[in-house]
C-alpha cells in the first residue's frame, strides 16, 4: 500500500491474519455460474486452510464468505464497526464477527461513504497474496479494485465466463493481466501446505481404494487423477481406477 493505515479496529479473531490468506472481489449482482463458482472457490480454499479476505457487500463478496464459512474469514468494512452495512449483510456479519475476523480502518461511528468504499478496496486487495476477481463490468467499483492489485505487483484470477458477460474480467485475460480459473480444486490446491497436502493425498488414495470410475475420480480431484496415473500410483482398466 501506499500509505499504511495507522490505526485497524476488529472484533473476532486476529489470528487470521497470520493465515494464508487470498482475497475474492466482485460484482453485486453475480450471475447463477458465478454465485456457484465463487461459493465452491472459497469453500475449496476454506477447506485447505486459507482464509477469504472480502469487502462484506452484497453479491460475489457475500458469496466468498459464506463459501468460506465464518471462522475462515475476514470482512473488510467501508465503514466503522458499529454499523453492520449493508444492512441485508447484517446477520453475515455478526456472525463473522463472533467466529471469524471483521476488520475497519475507521472509528467506530464512521458511517460508510462512496469514498470510504474505495479505501476498503485497497486494504481487502493488500491483505491477499492473490486477487480472485468473480465477476466483472468494465469501469466497475471491482476493476478499481485490480488496479490495486496491479500496483502492489499481485497475481490476479478470474473466472472464465461466456462471451458478452464481464467484460471486466475478459479483458484481463485478453491483455494478459490475469489467470483463468479453470479447476477450481486444482487452483486450491496451489495454497496447501503440510499438512493440508498430506491430507489430500490420504483423501485421494482412500478414495481410489474403492475402485470408483474414471469419470468420478476426475469430477472430484480433476487433474490429481492424471498426475498419479502417470507418477504410476493407479491404473485405469475397464474405466475404473485400480490402485498400485
Amino acid at each position: 500500500m501506499k500509505r499504511y493505515p495507522e490505526t485497524l479496529y476488529y472484533r473476532g479473531s486476529t489470528g487470521l491474519l497470520e493465515s494464508r490468506k487470498v482475497s475474492i472481489v466482485g460484482t453485486r449482482r453475480p450471475s447463477a455460474y458465478t454465485k456457484s463458482a465463487v461459493q465452491q472457490l472459497a469453500a475449496a480454499l476454506s477447506k485447505r486452510g486459507v482464509t477469504v479476505v472480502s469487502g462484506a457487500a452484497m453479491g460475489v463478496d457475500a458469496l466468498a464468505h459464506r463459501g468460506a464459512g465464518a471462522e475462515r474469514t475476514i470482512a473488510v468494512l467501508g465503514c466503522g464497526l458499529d454499523h453492520r452495512y449493508p444492512a441485508v449483510n447484517a446477520s453475515l456479519i455478526e456472525e463473522i464477527e463472533k467466529r471469524g475476523l471483521v476488520l475497519s480502518q475507521f472509528e467506530p461511528d464512521f458511517r460508510a461513504t462512496p469514498w470510504s468504499f474505495v479505501v476498503r478496496n485497497e486494504l481487502v486487495v493488500a491483505l491477499g497474496e492473490v486477487l480472485i476477481v468473480g465477476e466483472a463490468d468494465r469501469g466497475s467499483g471491482t476493476m478499481r479494485s485490480v488496479e490495486y492489485a496491479l500496483k502492489m505487483g499481485k497475481s490476479i484470477y478470474v473466472l472464465p465466463h461466456r462471451l458478452g458477460e464481464s467484460e471486466g474480467t475478459t479483458d484481463l485475460l485478453k491483455e494478459g493481466a490475469a489467470e483463468a480459473i479453470y479447476d477450481i480444486e486444482e487452483f486450491a490446491s496451489r495454497f496447501a501446505t503440510g499438512a493440508e497436502k498430506s491430507e489430500e493425498a490420504d483423501d485421494f488414495t482412500a478414495f481410489c481404494k474403492g475402485s470408483p470410475t474414471y469419470e468420478e475420480a476426475v469430477k472430484r480431484f480433476g487433474d490429481r487423477v492424471f498426475e498419479a496415473e502417470l507418477e504410476g500410483m493407479i491404473a485405469v482398466q475397464d474405466g475404473r481406477i485400480i490402485p498400485l
